[in-house]
């Protein structure tokens, strides 16, 4: 395949995505039509600061291509002698330190998220946001992979940063669609088990590291990554309970509900600084809750939070269950086993407050995205939160 080392991009184009006030950064990377004197040709580009050398190649292996490094700007593009026509290719990357690897090019495809999601979403009524904002496992133009998108409708740049980008912020960085105020993106080929943040150039000027503010699962504390996992698969055995109980007994009868906080009912005697995970507590909280009588389990809340000590009360992730107790899996089968048993389980939620902790969720986007601008408004008297 014949290339030239002729460069299209300009000094104009790559300074927003140096210095993190790019809106759209798809609009210069990733394969975009080339007007030459010889017709509309393809041009390749891609930001790779921590790379010496790249060359792309088709998905399909017909087409291998050498990229031109562009001085010491980190950007690379491959100028193709071929009509324009899109398609998938991958990025073979040589790092300064020899380390090779090999990636699905990001910037080469569409949003996941359709006009009508944003649509929904803007006017508060997406009944399923969890499956569109935060981390999600999806199948997008014939790749599965993980879409990303986060809320920060005053940042001047997002980007995700994790283990899958060595936490480089300058290697993902995300695109505004239109207006909505939402970031995303999509990486192909990553599955279960990322740990990922978000690096976001907030309004005040200041990088803002934050966790998922819909992330399924994060990291057991003091640690505070998010982590992608999956939503489905789970295989729920409690159809009867849901067909009938749900249905015909939550009104109109006795009602006897045992409020528990999971961390401090019962420890193992064996390392009483060890919380029970889920499967502990269903061996012996379901048949307590049997034996004394109750229809209903009531926990304090189990969204994840930094602090202990808080019992819950101070949430950083509203749609993670605490992975102090394990996962996700083993508190649906928790649930499953209550319902199975005739139990109802309750959760407290407590939206009202959260914790200053730099990672969560205050000045998420350097303006008071989730609470009151004014702290003398917005602030727990007592706790500061």
């Amino acid at each position: 395949m014949e290339w030239t080392d002729f460069t299209s991009l300009t000094r104009e184009q790559m300074l927003p995505i140096w210095d993190f006030y790019c809106k759209d950064p798809f609009d210069v990377l990733g394969i975009h039509p080339l007007e030459t004197d010889r017709g509309i040709k393809t041009a390749i580009r891609t930001y790779q600061p921590q790379a010496r050398f790249v060359r792309g190649e088709s998905i399909d292996g017909e087409i291998e291509f050498d990229f031109v490094k562009l001085g010491d700007t980190g950007f690379f593009e491959a100028i193709l002698d071929i009509e324009f026509k899109p398609f998938f290719y991958n990025l073979v990357i040589k790092q300064d330190d020899g380390n090779e690897y090999k990636l699905t090019d990001p910037y080469a495809f569409q949003p996941v998220l359709s006009e009508f999601d944003r649509h929904l979403i803007a006017t508060g009524t997406h009944y399923e946001l969890y499956r569109k904002l935060g981390a999600n496992l999806v199948e997008h133009q014939g790749f599965k992979g993980v879409q990303f998108a986060v809320w920060a409708p005053n940042a001047k740049a997002v980007s995700v940063v994790g283990s899958f980008n060595s936490w480089d912020g300058r290697r993902h960085q995300m695109r505004m669609l239109g207006s909505s105020g939402i970031w995303e993106i999509f990486i192909p080929n990553l599955g279960e088990g990322e740990l990922y943040r978000f690096e976001v150039h907030g309004a005040d000027g200041n990088l803002h590291v934050k966790v998922d503010p819909l992330a399924k699962l994060s990291e057991v504390r003091p640690a505070t990554a998010s982590i992608t996992t999956h939503l489905d698969g789970y295989e729920w055995g409690d159809d009867l309970y849901m067909k009938t109980h749900w249905a015909t007994k939550v009104f109109g009868s006795p009602m006897n509900i045992y409020e528990v906080h999971a961390g401090s009912w019962r420890r193992d005697p064996a390392n009483p600084d060890r919380f029970l995970n889920w499967d502990e507590l269903s061996e012996r909280l379901i048949p307590y809750l049997k034996e004394m009588g109750y229809t209903h389990v009531e926990f304090l809340p189990l969204a994840e939070h930094p602090l202990d000590e808080s019992w819950g009360y101070q949430v950083t992730g509203y749609y993670s269950p605490t992975s102090r107790y394990g996962t996700p899996d083993q508190f649906r089968h928790f649930v499953d086993l209550c319902h199975q048993a005739e139990i109802g389980v309750i959760l407290d939620w407590v939206p009202a407050h959260f914790p200053k902790d730099a990672h969560a969720l205050g000045r998420f986007d350097g303006t008071a995205c989730y609470e009151h601008a004014d702290p003398r408004q917005g602030e727990h008297p007592h706790w500061g939160t």
